[in-house]
């Protein structure tokens, strides 16, 4: 029994010459400090280290040592070997035993003189954080009250640094939930320990981020002593209360006029056509270069030449290439009608909604005579004196929705119609001329929708091109003036 006691003896006393003699060789294990010694299979910049938990005892009772947070996501190890058995004496610094993860393999020293009483694993077994590894008799008291456990992590940063950050496991859930690094927060707990307190002081003056309510709720505990009265509570003032609006205006209801009747039943049969969407986009500078120079004559006779004549003409020497946009289909769209004259309509916003006169026999038209009839139509809308002559027949529609401001548009075709155009406001852009420099250009946007069951996306684009082309060398347009 001497001689085991005696190998005992010189097993601790070499184990103890080999802690010292690697704390000697590595500085990061210097810093690490007597508190534990650890060897890592993996590099020392690619772990977190961490203790182990202890529960407090009366002198001379059982420790119990629990396999704290390993960081790194780590919830489970691996009992590699055992280097005591139970009954064994272990100093301060012995090694214990080996556990292993799939990131880090740990050698668990002591941290008390005493005798192992129980090994909660086998080799092989599975342990897991929080659990106990091992329970050591101690005849040494603790000191203190017992606290919550404490885990020590060397901060390895690239100045060399070699300081300790001490904070509970709570605290660093905590950190790490808002991205704080403890090496950053200075602890105003004993020996240096980073509070919670310390976590959302922090977390305040760095970024002014609210915390989770469960961390918010949490009361500073004051501390008071017969010298040191404590301090009355300050009571939070809620804000004031923000005074309601009251409104004495009252909801009426009023029956559709006629033309609101018309176009509630004209949108629901309208809306029974498959649509087909097609936008694209004008370069309109060399027709307001034009009717910049043109506007004059009109205006002695007393019309006003706008930009609209040229869109319906161009539309109408379009209509001769594509006959199949001036047509309409009936109910069961089983037959679609071409039209011989192109009856253009325009839609109008009138104090009485939204009305769509149209231009008869445009293709017989010139520039000025549109521009004429135009104003006799826009002068009946605005006095609510169109008649259903005016209002009937149409066989092609723009909307110009570009003057009260919009840029694009989804047209609603009007039955039994086949085809609508919304025109966007001019814009002034940037445009690339043909030697590539940039230049002022006026650009419009323009929205077509067709019926899809008669016509396919290829047509409306050869159309739109076309009508395009028109607008963009409106020299090809005839200006006759009578």
């Amino acid at each position: 029994m001497a001689a085991m006691t005696s190998v005992r003896s010189s097993l601790k006393t070499l184990r103890r010459l080999v802690v010292s003699h690697r704390l000697q060789q590595c500085p990061r294990l210097q810093a690490f400090g007597p508190a534990h010694v650890v060897q890592i299979s993996t590099p020392l910049t690619s772990i977190q280290w961490r203790g182990f938990r202890s529960s407090h005892v009366t002198s001379g009772q059982v420790l119990q040592f629990k396999l704290s947070d390993i960081g790194e996501g780590i919830m489970e190890v691996t009992i590699k070997e055992w280097y005591v058995k139970e009954g064994d004496s272990v100093s301060q610094f012995d090694s214990i035993c080996e556990v292993q993860s799939d990131k880090a393999s740990v050698t668990i020293t002591s941290r008390y003189d005493g005798v192992i009483r129980k090994l909660y694993y086998d080799v092989d077994a599975i342990a897991h954080v929080g659990s106990p590894l091992v329970d050591i008799e101690t005849d040494k008291a603790l000191e203190g009250d017992p606290e919550e456990d404490v885990v020590e992590t060397p901060a390895i940063s690239y100045n060399q640094s070699h300081e300790k950050t001490q904070a509970t496991p709570a605290v660093r859930r905590l950190a790490m939930e808002n991205n704080i690094k403890l090496s950053e927060v200075v602890g105003t707990g004993k020996d240096g320990r980073i509070l919670k307190e310390d976590i959302i002081s922090f977390l305040a003056k760095q970024t002014g981020a609210i915390l989770p309510y469960e961390v918010q709720k949490i009361p500073t505990p004051v501390i008071s002593t017969a010298d040191t009265p404590p301090k009355e509570e300050t009571p939070i003032m809620a804000p004031p209360a923000i005074p309601r609006h009251i409104f004495s205006g009252k909801d009426r209801t009023e029956p559709l006029n006629g033309f609101q009747k018309a176009m509630v039943k004209t949108m629901i049969a309208a809306l029974r056509t498959p649509h087909f969407g097609y936008c694209d986009e004008v370069d309109l500078t060399q027709l307001v270069r034009l009717r910049s120079e043109l506007k004059d004559r009109p205006e002695s006779r007393g019309v006003k030449l706008s930009y609209m004549p040229f869109f319906i003409k161009a539309a109408s020497l379009g209509l001769l290439q594509f006959p199949v946009l001036n047509a309409s289909v009936d109910e069961d769209c089983q037959n679609i009608t071409f039209k011989a004259s192109h009856n253009i309509g325009l839609a109008m916003d009138t104090a009485q909604g939204l009305l769509v006169p149209n231009v008869k026999s445009v293709q017989a038209l010139s520039v000025f005579d549109i521009a004429v009839e135009l104003k006799r139509l826009q002068a009946l809308g605005s006095a609510g004196q169109l008649g259903t002559a005016d209002l009937t027949g149409g066989t092609f529609t723009l909307s110009n929705i570009g003057s009260i401001g919009g840029t694009y548009a989804k047209p609603v075709i009007l039955p039994p119609e086949v085809a609508i155009g919304a025109l966007g406001k001019i814009q002034v852009l940037p445009r690339f001329n043909s030697r590539d420099e940039i230049v002022k250009a006026y650009v419009m946007n323009v929205s077509w929708s067709a019926d899809h069951r008669v016509i396919d996306g290829a047509t409306m684009s050869r159309f739109s091109n076309l009508w395009r082309s028109y607008l963009e060398n409106p020299a090809a347009m005839v200006l006759d003036l009578k």
